[in-house]
């Protein structure tokens, strides 16, 4: 005769399973944590905490960020842009106690930070952390701002879509490049079409594809990079032209939280999602 289901046995199933779950993403994130060669950097948020790992190799938005931190210059700040599937942003000083409503994104320190922009080593992979920035067309340097940040979430993409992105900004990056150089020898080739001289006009549209081709870099990316993107997602289509700078270790849960709130037409999020603190947890 079968036995008649137990209800008691089966809820204690189910909470032995919850518990050792709960703890092995605990003991998860506390490796990965602890394995960081970095700055450890603690956001408490409206939505649940975040822990970052700012990289040593690139030390000038490693130690901004630690001033800035140390400065409560991020207390009080909101979540000013959030678009679902691709990214959070922070860092607008205009943001802090902002009337609903107002337009945010152009706030900053004063000044900028150079370009550490290290692709492929560091790519806008899932968690990514890096820092935003003017576009190219104002700020051909790609400088950082001086204390706006991202963190990415993205979206997957298939081997098919990430091999057509890649070509898609390999063109690109040869046209934008032959561009400039035809901009650096603009006087030349006018003076050559004045003269009527056809022989010189097209060696040097020779050199200027040659010198394009030889610095636009066509490296095959480390498989790594794919697999992240295909499994984890991510935002592809921004690497090698904004700093990346660190990664969340802790609190992904809470970004996919605040990348879900509902916003208005400019990407703010209709009820404010704010750093309450910002503290350095561990030193590099």
């Amino acid at each position: 005769m079968q036995k008649p289901f137990s209800l008691n046995i089966y809820l204690l199933a189910i909470m032995t399973f919850f518990a050792n779950f709960v703890s092995a993403q605990t003991l998860e994130e506390k490796k990965g944590m602890e394995n960081t060669d970095g700055v450890l950097v603690e956001l408490k948020t409206t939505l649940g905490d975040i822990v970052v790992n700012l990289y040593n190799d690139t030390p000038l938005h490693r130690d901004n960020f630690v001033k800035l931190v140390k400065d409560g210059y991020y207390d009080g700040l909101l979540f000013h842009r959030v678009i679902d599937s691709f990214m959070i942003q922070t860092g607008d000083p205009d943001s802090k106690d902002a009337a609903p409503g107002k337009m945010l994104g152009s706030g900053n320190p004063g000044y900028t930070i150079e370009a550490e922009i290290d692709y492929p080593k560091h790519y806008n992979k899932y968690g990514a952390l890096a820092a935003a920035r003017t576009g190219d067309q104002v700020n051909p340097e790609r400088r950082s701002s001086g204390s706006q940040f991202y963190i990415v979430t993205g979206r997957k993409m298939t081997e098919q879509q990430f091999e057509a992105m890649k070509m898609r900004q390999h063109q690109e990056e040869l046209e934008n490049t032959f561009r400039k150089l035809v901009n650096e020898n603009r006087d030349t080739i006018q003076q050559l079409q004045a003269a009527g001289n056809s022989e010189a006009l097209e060696n040097l549209r020779q050199e200027l594809i040659k010198k394009t081709e030889e610095s636009v870099d066509s490296r095959v990316l480390p498989e790594n990079i794919k697999n992240d993107y295909i499994t984890k997602g991510g935002a592809p289509h921004l690497d090698g032209a904004y700093t990346v700078f660190g990664e969340v270790v802790k609190g992904m849960d809470v970004v996919e939280k605040i990348q879900k709130v509902e916003t208005d037409s400019h990407d703010r999020p209709l009820e404010d999602v704010k750093i309450i603190s910002a503290k350095i947890i561990k030193n590099s």
